[in-house]
């Protein structure tokens, strides 16, 4: 009984802190997450199944300590960038954040357009209204009901799980290359390299960090419901990429073994999927990607509000009202509103912005993780909670792997390969 009765208030304590670690690896696989996953499965098959093991891992390192960092210091990344380096550098990161997320949010409402014009729905009617649903969601909740609705968009990721299932894959084929390291003779493929560049650099992003560190102080998480927030952060980021998994599996089923290869939409893979995965297949995929997409449409301009307020100081937060946090609200309704005519506009290069926001993310993700890495060391700062000597090993490591890729994918971008 006493067993049961331990176990009982770690489940509680656990629920209790759920959220922000879950939501915030959910997120990552927005619009242009599913569609690198698409294309991974599309023109490889099973082969790059093997990337989602060092995915995971370097999600959960770099995810643990931005949570661990909100709740011992009960302050946001941005803030604490601003303290330690001064406003100059703070200034400078935000600048070149809201570059890169407004270029993901039109990313986000495009995916919402794409998806409802799989159902016949008009992109003329989808983005506004949804824009508007996102907006009222944010403007009109507290931290709480917010909360409430993320993790269940969260848990809508299923979808993708069940399409993998009904797509019929070689489930032995498909376990077999998850951990099984390719062999030398694929990296002389240059395609090949690039797409695993790219599957691996879609799992950390500027944006993650910031909002991760600012839901954990919201929340009012402390050092002592840590241990349980950590175990959030862990399952969010091994649920996500289960899901990945599906949906590189779903397509290497279906696109890849009937030689679909020109994936340049995610809303492609949900329609070349009609034919030969059946009706239901097609719906689970293409309402998860629209799910995926609202989803993110309400979190990425949420975290870089988050992040522009606390980098100047102002009033931020779910739970405040729009008088208490004006600036936080509008600048919000600002992101939502050019984001999504942006996409409405005829003939819009679009794409060109987005790979240009996803080059800018390439220079300033390396100086997140340094700041990062810098902060979560300062015994001053963190107290005994600094990171421990392997722990540093590993997180350095998972650095400087992230910051090479995502420089080599910058580089890939700019010369249009």
């Amino acid at each position: 009984m006493t067993v049961w009765r331990r176990w009982r208030t770690r489940l509680l304590l656990f629920f209790a802190v759920l959220g922000p670690g879950f939501i915030t690896a959910n997120v990552d696989n927005d619009s242009g997450g599913i569609l690198t996953y698409s294309q991974a499965g599309a023109q490889y098959g099973y082969k790059l199944l093997w990337t989602m093991i060092p995915i995971t891992l370097a999600l959960i390192v770099v995810q643990e300590m931005c949570a661990r960092m909100g709740a011992v210091t009960g302050k946001g990344l941005s803030d604490l960038i601003r303290e330690e380096f001064g406003l100059r550098m703070t200034v400078v990161v935000m600048v070149l954040l809201v570059i890169v997320n407004f270029g993901n949010v039109m990313a986000e409402f495009s995916g919402i357009a794409g998806s409802m014009q799989l159902f016949h729905l008009s992109k003329y009617i989808s983005v506004p209204v949804c824009a508007f649903i996102v907006w009222l969601l944010i403007v009109k909740g507290d931290y709480k009901s917010v909360e409430k609705v993320f993790l269940f968009a969260s848990v809508v990721y299923i979808a993708y799980i069940f399409t993998g299932v009904l797509s019929g894959p070689d489930w032995h084929a498909a376990l077999v290359e998850t951990i099984k390291v390719p062999g030398r003779g694929v990296w002389s493929d240059r395609n090949y390299v690039y797409m695993t560049i790219g599957v691996i650099g879609t799992t950390i992003t500027p944006w993650m960090q910031f909002y991760l560190q600012s839901s954990i102080v919201e929340k009012g998480i402390t050092p002592k419901e840590y241990k349980h927030s950590r175990l959030d952060v862990i399952v969010g980021s091994v649920f996500t990429d289960i899901v990945a998994w599906f949906i590189i599996v779903a397509c290497a089923a279906t696109l890849y073994t009937h030689g679909v290869r020109n994936i340049t939409e995610a809303s492609d893979a949900a329609e070349a999927m009609k034919p030969l995965a059946g009706q239901y297949a097609f719906i689970l995929f293409a309402g998860g990607l629209f799910n995926a997409s609202l989803f993110a449409a309400c979190i990425l301009p949420l975290s870089t509000a988050y992040t522009v307020c606390e980098g100047l100081g102002l009033e931020s937060g779910l739970d405040k009202s729009f008088g208490e946090a004006k600036f936080f609200y509008w600048f919000y309704t600002l992101l939502i509103a050019v984001g999504a005519a942006v996409v409405l506009i005829p003939n819009f290069p679009l794409i060109k912005v987005i790979i240009g926001s996803q080059v800018l993310n390439g220079v300033l993700l390396p100086v997140v993780l340094i700041f990062m890495l810098r902060l979560i060391n300062r015994h001053e700062l963190m107290g005994e909670y600094t990171n421990s000597r392997w722990f540093n090993v590993v997180a350095w490591l998972t650095a400087v792997i992230v910051i090479v890729l995502s420089l080599v994918l910058m580089w890939n971008s700019l010369h249009g390969n």
